[in-house]
């Protein structure tokens, strides 16, 4: 296979090549069942040293304090970094390898400290890299093609999320530390692969310094308020389904009287078809724009979390998260590319902004809806999400095709 220098299909310049992308979004793969197995089993590993909840649930918010701290920040620095490897690949090759390390090693670590070591290090490590790599898919991707191209990279995610929960569960069986030792092996594995067969599109300098603060900045004075009904419209659409994956195990339970296993399994259904429609919600945002894509996707979960709130049938329940994971698609797929559509050269610090914005509801909805939960009852779960998704609707309809 000759070096990837674009995405595009080498005989026809409008059509993505899909066995490219597919290559590129190994990154994604490896970094999504990372952190799908690191969510999975390091409370586990905390609970050997650490007797209460409070403070393991602290631990396992690093990641999302990184992701609206330091992922902005080396996201930014990559549109300002010139190499013989690239703009991104400097840090993917300084952040692999020492992510890769500690990551094999936190199931080894044999008292408090030394785990919490090695998770804080991984977790930096992590965050030098994880920007850079997303933004190579738009460095490659000529715009009307990234919806495309970010439906595979997904799909690629929700594979990567699969291999999880399906091959490193089984390993985790055998010994604990398997799984850790085998994702770190293939982070290092597609690193690999990146260095032999991927060069990136080579950009002129143009001498201006790019800082992520900035750039926040400017979003915010600017009268072209497109990016920032965008960013609000993610702001909240992540918020009412932040606040729903929290407590849906918990809604089963204490609401549904089902057990927790059944309530997490109904789960699955919406991840299912999030994954399937992954590839199609971005042909379709090709063919009738992602705006509108996403504005379907928007109305149709508002009508399926009112469905949510009205039943206590299992089934049903399953059926419209079935529907749900659809318009879920719709959604998180189209709006990355509408993200970097208003970056220009700053794509990696705008990959930043989207982490940002997509992260900060990740910290502050469980503590809202859990407020919420706590004084009104879990009947209020579903209608504080339809809440936050009209809201979404508002920003989005703002925003002029």
């Amino acid at each position: 296979m000759p070096y990837i220098t674009s995405l595009l299909q080498d005989k026809d310049q409008n059509k993505l090549s899909y066995g490219k992308t597919i290559f590129i979004g190994l990154g994604f793969l490896i970094i999504m069942a990372t952190w799908s197995l690191y969510n999975a089993f390091v409370p586990i590993f905390l609970k050997r040293f650490v007797a209460g909840e409070t403070l393991i649930g602290l631990i396992m918010t690093l990641d999302n304090i990184a992701a609206i701290t330091l992922q902005p920040y080396f996201g930014a620095l990559s549109d300002n970094t010139y190499s013989r490897f690239g703009h991104r690949m400097p840090f993917m090759i300084i952040g692999i390898p020492i992510a890769a390390l500690f990551f094999a090693l936190i199931p080894l670590a044999d008292n408090f400290w030394l785990l919490l070591v090695f998770i804080i290090i991984m977790n930096l490590a992590m965050s030098v890299f994880r920007s850079p790599t997303v933004a190579l898919m738009p460095d490659l991707t000529p715009s009307p093609l990234r919806s495309k191209a970010n439906g595979v990279v997904n799909f690629m995610g929700g594979v990567g999320a699969i291999l999880t929960y399906g091959l490193a569960a089984r390993l985790y069986e055998l010994n604990p530390a398997f799984p850790f030792i085998l994702f770190s092996l293939l982070l290092l594995v597609i690193l690999l692969a990146f260095l032999m067969k991927l060069r990136e599109p080579e950009r002129p300098r143009t001498g201006e310094q790019i800082k992520i603060w900035q750039i926040v900045g400017e979003i915010f004075r600017t009268r072209e308020r497109r990016i920032l009904y965008i960013l609000m419209a993610i702001f909240f659409w992540f918020f009412g389904y932040a606040g729903v994956e929290t407590f849906f195990t918990l809604y089963g339970r204490n609401y549904l009287l089902i057990k927790e296993s059944t309530a997490a399994q109904a789960l699955l259904f919406f991840s299912l078809t999030f994954v399937l429609f992954a590839i199609p919600s971005g042909i379709l945002a090709g063919k009738y724009s992602r705006k509108k894509i996403i504005t379907i996707g928007i109305i149709g979960l508002i009508v399926v979390f009112s469905g949510l709130a009205l039943t206590s049938d299992l089934l049903v329940i399953r059926l419209v998260l079935l529907i749900g994971g659809i318009f879920w698609a719709f959604i998180n797929i189209n709006s990355y590319p509408m993200v970097v559509d208003q970056a220009g050269d700053k794509i990696g610090a705008y990959t930043g902004v989207y982490y940002f914005f997509s992260t900060i509801p990740a910290i502050l909805a469980p503590v809202f809806v859990g407020f919420l939960i706590e004084r009104l009852g879990y009947g209020i779960l579903f209608i504080s999400a339809i809440f936050s998704f009209m809201l979404a609707l508002f920003f989005i309809l703002k925003i002029k095709d």
